[in-house]
């Protein structure tokens, strides 16, 4: 079989999608001898195993050039006559001939489910554009049980075609305990910790309440570490971080490198993942593979993901999360439980089973 995939959150995104797509490629690559792989991308690359075509943009100033979507990828793509192609970013494929399969892959459904998180002309895309890319879709793959329901809700014509696929971890998310990354970004422990782009969707200005309550209740001093790009709509945290009376305490080293936040995960004394809603939280997976006691969220998918291994609280209870961070911060026993339990969790996921299920998926097309 001959499967094309369109690369192109690795050269438009730097966060969970970036990960997932390049993880994505290189387990198919690296378990399936069988099938010819042809990678399309928007930069001149190259991936093992692999046919690599580089399709740049036609209006260079453009980060999403329609042209090349609607007009130059298709043509590219039906030169190599594909037996199925996959789309990892759930916009496309577009303007292919019915004979090639089309396989979609959705994250979320925030911005048709949440709109009020995204910026409008990504809300007009979605809205215009989902529900017939879901339509033509072959097979429509998510990233968890409670995506596909979404998408089921959504467009109920999809529910024989739609199957989740939970997403994996990466070999370097094990327990690290280096001091010297700590140090390079001025990290003290004890710390609490949130790792992931400071947009309202991730619910900050909550988790600064929080913080600052938990501090006034129990003494000693715990940082707490936001770690992650300034995205959209972020006015308001900022607003109330300069209000905080622990602000001295909290500290934003911005985007991190990768390599580093094995050991940022493993010295936290527990990771905070407050979002509103989420379609996997691969944060969440990477701080259980160091061994990291998860308090999440109990809306979305963050459930589905720690399955049992963590605390969780509803978005909006900060006197829950502010007992569950007591707990955590006065009793090593409960922290040392949670730890445990998050490595054991956290083996159920890889990359390669990932693959393995989504060629057998792909196979039966």
């Amino acid at each position: 079989m001959r499967i094309a995939i369109i690369a192109d959150p690795i050269y438009k995104q730097s966060a969970g999608i970036y990960t997932f797509t390049v993880n994505f490629i290189n387990s198919l690559l690296s378990i399936d001898q069988k099938n010819e792989y042809h990678i399309f991308g928007l930069e001149k690359d190259h991936f093992n195993n692999a046919f690599y075509h580089h399709v740049p943009n036609t209006i260079p100033f453009l980060k999403n050039d329609p042209v090349r979507t609607f007009y130059q990828l298709p043509l590219q793509i039906k030169k190599i006559n594909p037996d199925v192609v996959v789309e990892p970013a759930h916009f496309g494929p577009f303007n292919l001939p019915g004979k090639i399969k089309r396989v979609t892959i959705i994250h979320d459904l925030t911005p048709v489910r949440y709109p009020q998180y995204h910026k409008f002309f990504s809300q007009m895309l979605q809205r215009v554009f989902l529900p017939g890319i879901l339509k033509r879709a072959d097979l429509i793959i998510t990233n968890s049980q409670n995506t596909m329901q979404d998408v089921i809700e959504y467009s109920p014509g999809s529910g024989n075609k739609t199957h989740f696929i939970h997403l994996g971890k990466e070999e370097i998310f094990k327990p690290d305990q280096n001091p010297n990354v700590l140090t390079k970004y001025g990290l003290k422990k004890p710390y609490l910790l949130y790792v992931g782009t400071i947009e309202p969707r991730k619910n900050l200005s909550f988790l600064l309440k929080a913080y600052e309550l938990f501090r006034a209740g129990n003494p000693g001093s715990v940082d707490l570490v936001i770690i992650g790009r300034k995205g959209w709509k972020s006015k308001n945290f900022y607003k109330v971080l300069a209000q905080n009376k622990y602000k001295k305490d909290i500290k934003l080293p911005g985007y991190v490198l990768r390599n580093d936040l094995p050991a940022i995960f493993t010295g936290a004394l527990a990771f905070v993942f407050p979002s509103l809603y989420e379609g996997f939280g691969l944060p969440v997976l990477e701080a259980m593979s160091c061994g990291t006691p998860c308090l999440v969220s109990n809306i979305g998918s963050l459930k589905e993901v720690i399955g049992g291994s963590g605390m969780t609280f509803h978005p909006d209870d900060s006197a829950k999360l502010v007992n569950q961070l007591t707990q955590i911060y006065q009793d090593r026993k409960v922290r040392d439980k949670l730890s445990k339990d998050s490595l054991r969790r956290a083996a159920f996921f890889s990359w390669d089973k990932f693959a393995k299920t989504f060629i057998n998926l792909i196979g039966s097309l």
